[in-house]
């Protein structure tokens, strides 16, 4: 009898382990969009984050030099795509702001052997502040899409530089996520689940169930835009409603669901949306 509680102890190790390193090295999408096919024409950017990774981004500035010289827009990608996945939306934002798209560590063209989802991507956006408040900017917001805009509200938090937030589609919760996504294993759901938050512990030194968008969200007061489809099949809707939630006392916030659209589909209104968003915060 011990010898087969010892096998399903293994098994269940081996199986979470497993798990965990196939979400944090993740086969990698390269779009392979450029700048130029979105009539972009950006300064190629190397950011060092503090643990001695190299980041790519793109530095593009606003087409129209007269308005909000002193407004910038920080684009950050889904999982597992890279920068070149966001070019639409500097595309949209080009004639009213500065954009810096930004590819995460170890997505695209930036160092890095695995990504911490959001752990540590949170840390490095204030290598990105620090480089776009040498440019001389005063107003610096984040647009994030899925594991961006979770990215964007953790950092938000830790750094009061940043002034405004929109997330799309991004998850409220990791562990949350996890069970969501492991549904068809319901014996060992949680205890995977949560050995997989044991790993995030001992490789990164993250605590997932504590440092959380939703928990981010209590802290913050600035203007943020959260956006989701009550459709979406990759993170359930459940978590734009977490996040709404936990940005109750933030009278700032505002809040963009829309009924129809699976993971990345934007409504027609969107760019337009996103625009005076910004205007107005920054």
């Amino acid at each position: 009898m011990m010898t087969y509680i010892l096998i399903l102890v293994l098994s269940l190790l081996f199986i979470s382990l497993l798990g965990f390193w196939s979400n944090v090295r993740p086969q990698k999408i390269d779009l392979g969009y450029l700048p130029a096919d979105f009539s972009l024409e950006p300064e190629g950017v190397v950011l060092n984050t503090k643990d001695n990774l190299r980041l790519s981004a793109w530095y593009i500035p606003k087409k129209d030099k007269n308005k909000n010289d002193r407004s910038v827009i920080m684009i950050l990608h889904g999982y597992p795509a890279e920068k070149s996945d966001m070019l639409s939306f500097a595309k949209a934002l080009n004639p009213y702001f500065s954009t810096l798209l930004l590819d995460m560590r170890y997505f695209g063209k930036s160092e890095g052997k695995y990504s911490t989802l959001g752990c540590r991507e949170q840390d490095d956006l204030s290598q990105a502040v620090d480089f776009l408040k040498n440019k001389g900017y005063e107003k610096i917001g984040v647009l994030g899409f899925s594991l961006g805009g979770a990215v964007g509200i953790m950092a938000a938090e830790k750094d009061e530089r940043i002034n405004a937030v929109v997330s799309y589609a991004s998850f409220s919760n990791l562990p949350k996520l996890a069970r969501e996504l492991y549904w068809f294993l319901p014996v060992v759901n949680y205890p995977m689940v949560e050995l997989m938050d044991l790993f995030g512990k001992a490789f990164f030194g993250c605590d997932f169930k504590k440092d959380s968008p939703e928990n981010s969200a209590k802290q913050l007061k600035i203007p943020v835009l959260i956006s989701h489809s009550m459709e979406d099949e990759q993170i359930s809707f459940s978590h734009a409603k977490d996040l709404e939630r936990s940005l109750k006392g933030d009278q700032n916030a505002e809040f963009y669901f829309f009924e129809k659209g699976r993971h990345g589909y934007l409504p027609a209104d969107f760019n337009e949306r996103l625009i005076k968003f910004f205007e107005k915060s920054l």
